[in-house]
Parts: structure tokens; sequence; C-alpha cells
């Protein structure tokens, strides 16, 4: 394999792809980024076994071929190399040595050969649907705070993303779920055409971060597959897959209460502003800041055995009994990061019943969130 290919190009794709590699490996091949080159592209690929990125680059090939070289070192080097340098990557006939040269700098790297390195990407997708860049944009972004970190409930470590049925006027939506068993994110966006039949999937926490990272620079339009087993996102000229998380999501309706009549609006940066400083008070154990609601007006307090308390008031529309419910701050500052509209309303029961969050400008996201006592 020989080849000759720009510098920002090549460092763009090995920065998309060498992030899915872990830092430490028990299996040598996994450290190793496969290269191909045949037809005027170099292809890349990098998997950890549940997770593969492939990303194909214009190169001039004078020489097809393929090899696996270090993913880190090789990005290393290359980002370490001058801006607008061409980069000429060379394999020894016997495939154990790939030789980099960009001006008068040059690296020999060990190889790994190409046929050992596992493919992931193979088999067929029985559901594919366009999702618009925005719509998968926003799925991710307004439901990723909620998803578990617990391994040992692992069916809760990613995203839930299946059709919803349409309810009354609405029509079928797609929708996205998370959950950590102490709040809920639910979002949704209108349903694609060819996804009414998907089935239910859990994307992986991991999946869902890479391929966060490359929304940002696609196109208008991202493809999606789906399998029973794998998911695989075509976002311009790379291709995600990852296998899907192997358990059954919570019936996540049964945790959204009907029944909360107490209507509390406020405006949603002075809320999030004055969580933020009553929370400089709360515990670091507990971060629990009550909320004290009367007609009109929400006093927010905080109080710690060490450092003291703390309270302020902000105006409120509320109508209805006294009520006194405490949250942890850092679950309420996640929420309010996600309200895109100037206010928003809690749907409240009482002090120990799970509280409704939702973003007044918009009927897509719906955010559930359990009390604490304070």
């Amino acid at each position: 394999m020989n080849i000759i290919i720009e510098r920002a190009a090549l460092l763009r794709s090995l920065s998309h792809v060498q992030s899915v590699v872990e830092r430490r490996n028990t299996i040598p091949i996994l450290s190793n980024v496969l290269l191909q080159a045949k037809g005027g592209e170099l292809s890349l690929s990098a998997t950890d076994q549940e997770l593969e990125i492939v990303e194909s680059v214009p190169a001039a090939v004078n020489r097809p071929g393929s090899t696996t070289a270090p993913a880190h070192t090789l990005y290393d080097i290359v980002r370490k190399l001058p801006d607008g340098s061409q980069v000429e990557m060379d394999v020894s006939t016997d495939g154990h040595v790939l030789t980099l040269k960009a001006g008068r700098s040059q690296f020999k790297l060990a190889c790994l050969p190409a046929a050992d390195f596992p493919q992931l990407s193979g088999g067929e997708m029985g559901n594919s649907f366009a999702l618009p860049a925005n719509d998968l944009r926003a799925l991710i972004d307004r439901t990723r705070f909620a998803i578990s970190t617990e391994e040992t409930r692992y069916y809760l470590n990613g995203i839930f993303l299946h059709a919803a049925k349409a309810h009354g006027s609405a029509p079928p939506s797609l929708r996205a779920v998370a959950t950590d068993g102490h709040r809920l994110a639910r979002v949704e966006v209108p349903l694609p055409e060819g996804a009414q039949g998907i089935p239910g999937v859990i994307i992986p926490r991991k999946t869902v971060a890479e391929v966060r990272k490359l929304i940002d620079e696609a196109a208008d339009s991202i493809v999606v597959g789906l399998s029973e087993t794998k998911i695989r996102f075509n976002i311009d000229s790379i291709v995600v897959t990852s296998k899907l998380i192997d358990g059954t999501f919570p019936d996540y309706e049964r945790v959204i209460p009907s029944g909360n009549d107490k209507i509390l609006e406020v405006d949603t940066k002075a809320f999030a502003a004055a969580v933020d400083r009553v929370a400089t008070i709360s515990t670091e154990k507990s971060r629990a800041v009550k909320l004290a609601v009367s007609r009109g007006s929400l006093t927010l307090s905080a109080t710690s055995p060490e450092a003291g308390s703390a309270t302020e008031e902000l105006e409120a529309s509320y109508d209805d009994t006294a009520l006194e419910i405490g949250f942890n701050s850092r679950y309420l500052l996640d929420i309010t990061q996600q309200i895109t509209g100037d206010r928003l309303s809690f749907a409240l029961a009482d002090a120990a019943s799970p509280t409704i969050v939702r973003d007044m400008a918009t009927e897509a996201a719906l955010y559930v969130l359990m009390p604490m006592r304070v």
C-alpha cells in the first residue's frame, strides 16, 4: 500500500475513528485502526467489538492495499505534523511496517495483519429511515443526561428509541427515553417515513456519545438502519455500527404520573440561576434544594450543618395549596439546561410523589423527577 493524503483530511478522519479505541486493550489488534486504500479513497475503521466507525476520505492511491496501525499513536503523529503538509503512507512488502513521511519527518510503525481485524458492520438491517440531523440532535441532547451509569441495571445504560403510537389528535412519533431511576427524560420528533415498524431498541451510552460528536459535522439528513441486534448510522462519509443493549427497557409510561394537578410556572433562566446559587450551600452528598410554593411565589432554600443556609425568592405563577418539596439540585439544573423556552412548568402532587417538568415552548419534551426528603 502506498498513498499520499492531505494532513487535514487524514487528521479529521483519525479524530473520528480513534475515539472508539479503548486506551487499554487485552486484544492487541483492537488498539489499531484498519487502513484500506483503493480507488482514490482511504478507508479508516476502528472498533471495540461493540461499536465500529468506518470513514472514507479521498487520497492519491499509488498502490492499493491494507494494513492496521496503532490508532492513538498514528493520530498523535498526524496531529503534530505541520498544517498543509502532504502525508505519504507506505507499507513494507512483508506488511509489518508502515512508514509515514511528511516534509522532513519520517515515522515507522509496527503493523498487524488487516485479515485479523474484526468486522462488525456485516449483516442486513431490516429497517431503514432518514432522520433530519436536527431531530437526532434533539433526541440525544434532551435525554442523554438521564442515562444511568449503574452497570448492574445495564438495560438503563442507554437511550430507548421506539415508534410511539398516535394518541388522540397527536400523530405517531419517534420517541427517545432515558432514565436512571431518579429522573426520566422523554422526547419525541415526527415519525420519519419508513420508521413505522421499527423494534424498540436500547442504544448504548458510548454509541450515543460518538454519534452526537459526528452530528454537528453532518449534512441535513442521517440514514438510520436497524436490526434486532444492531443499529447503523450513515452520517455523510462515516458509517457508525453498534450492537444494541440486549435487555428489556422498563414500562416507562407507568412512571409518568397522570394526576399531578398543582401547576407551578417559573421563568427558566431565573429559576436555573437561583437553584445554582442556593445549591452552593447544600451538602456535596445530597445536593438537596427545597422548593416552598404558595400563591404567586416560590422560595428556594438549602441548609447544611457545615456551611449554613441560603434562601431566594422568585416570582412564580401558582394558584393552589401551599407545598414544600425537595429535589437534587444537580438534577434540576440538568433538566433546565434542556429547556429551550422562556418558561417551564412543574406539575406537582405532593412532597413524596414524582413531579412532571415541561418546557412551555414545546410539547415534544417531558421530564419526570423524583423528590428528595429535605
